[in-house]
């Protein structure tokens, strides 16, 4: 005999009174004007980013990790930053 599936959120179990609370509240419907927007990237300026490959040699890019993890941020910010601010932009 199978064991009945085990639903979890976060590794944490869903009880079966949470999964019939969810379902009706699904049932009723929601309104879509009021869902918020999830997951995706966030925009990067007036319109779609695009990526633009560029090749570096080894201590460039050791540089770039280091600062990027002194600064608390990703190599692609680093890079953003440095680019507006040498190509004086905002």
């Amino acid at each position: 005999m199978e064991e009945p599936v085990q639903f979890t959120s976060k590794g944490v179990p869903i009880s079966e009174e949470r999964i019939e609370r969810l379902a009706a509240e699904v049932e009723e419907g929601y309104d879509v004007s009021e869902l918020r927007r999830r997951g995706g990237r966030r925009p990067l300026g007036t319109a779609p980013a695009e990526v633009v490959p560029v090749r570096l040699d080894p201590e460039l890019k050791a540089a770039l990790i280091h600062r990027a993890q002194a600064d608390h941020t990703t190599a692609s910010e680093v890079i953003r930053q440095a680019l507006r601010s040498w190509l004086d932009v905002a």
